[in-house]
């Protein structure tokens, strides 16, 4: 269980408007997908993407079932600028 629910790109930034990779904005626990990271930067390949903290792949659902047959448990990491 390594995925954490981040949302965001690689570079730390929200994805284009319209595109939802948060779940519906995280309020959706059905349809929809959230982008995850690996908080121990382990994944299936050793390319940056597969190994990044905050952006490595779609979740498969948002729902407990989709995210925990992701690799994760539908852990959130939030983050804010001053």
């Amino acid at each position: 269980m390594h995925d954490i629910l981040t949302g965001s790109q690689a570079d730390g930034t929200a994805f284009a408007a319209g595109e939802d990779n948060t779940c519906g904005n995280w309020t959706s626990n059905g349809e929809g997908s959230a982008q995850v990271g690996h908080h121990d930067r382990m994944g299936l390949s050793d390319d940056v993407a597969s190994r990044s903290w905050n952006s490595s792949h779609p979740s498969r659902g948002c729902s407990d079932e989709g995210l925990r047959g992701t690799g994760g448990a539908g852990l959130l990491y939030c983050f804010a600028v001053d």
